[in-house]
């Protein structure tokens, strides 16, 4: 049975948040581009943090039998990115997050920012 992408973001968002991810934020890119359907961001305080959520994440998907496509960054922990195909993860250090601004350059996109309990928090 094919998996919604959403209900697959909102896993990753558990699989991240359990590892203590920071500012979690999922876009619903879908009116804008045909590249993917979301991005879930999030950030960690240091390499090694980043380096367990991007575990989680693949330890977490591997486990839901979820395909994971290709992985990038985990040889310098500053940014991973874990592509699902309609779901795409970006695990940043904060410094790199705060550098490369995706929540600008994706403004379009319809923003969910979540809570420490991956409950979707109040704007």
């Amino acid at each position: 049975m094919a998996r919604r992408p959403k209900t697959i973001a909102k896993k990753i968002i558990k699989f991240a948040l359990g590892k203590k991810a920071e500012e979690v934020v999922l876009f619903d890119l879908r009116k804008i581009t045909t590249m993917t359907d979301f991005f879930v961001i999030c950030s960690g305080g240091s390499d090694v943090q980043v380096k367990a959520i991007a575990d989680a994440v693949l330890d977490g998907c591997k486990e839901q039998k979820i395909n994971v496509y290709s992985v990038e960054g985990l040889d310098g922990l500053s940014w991973v990115l874990i592509d699902l195909v309609d779901v795409v993860v970006h695990v940043f250090q904060r410094d790199t997050r705060r550098y490369y601004q995706l929540e600008r350059l994706w403004g379009d996109a319809v923003i969910e920012t979540f809570d420490d309990e991956g409950r979707e928090a109040i704007r």
